[in-house]
């Protein structure tokens, strides 16, 4: 019997598509919950390698963001645009040129 694939991997898997990816985040940012902004910057992260594969700059970048989100419920907004451009999408959220 063929094993099925858990939602969340196909997820991961269709986030590596940079259409979908943008998508999904524009999706997530009108419902305006800074939790499920930071699950689906994770899983974004996660199609791209995970945070390990970031560079250091990114990092901090999504460290920060998340802190903010965690603590604060906030968003400052040129943190999270660069955290999107870093992952290959700006804020309208479109797929990068």
């Amino acid at each position: 019997m063929p094993r099925s694939t858990s939602y969340h991997e196909k997820l991961i898997q269709d986030l590596k598509k940079p259409l979908e990816a943008a998508a999904y985040i524009e999706v997530v940012l009108e419902e305006g919950d800074p939790k499920m902004l930071s699950k689906a910057l994770q899983n974004v992260i996660e199609s791209h390698g995970g945070v390990e594969q970031l560079s250091r700059q990114v990092k901090k970048l999504y460290n920060k963001l998340d802190q903010m989100l965690s603590e604060k419920g906030e968003i400052e907004f040129y943190s999270l645009n660069s955290l999107l451009d870093a992952l290959g999408l700006h804020l309208a959220v479109t797929v990068k040129p």
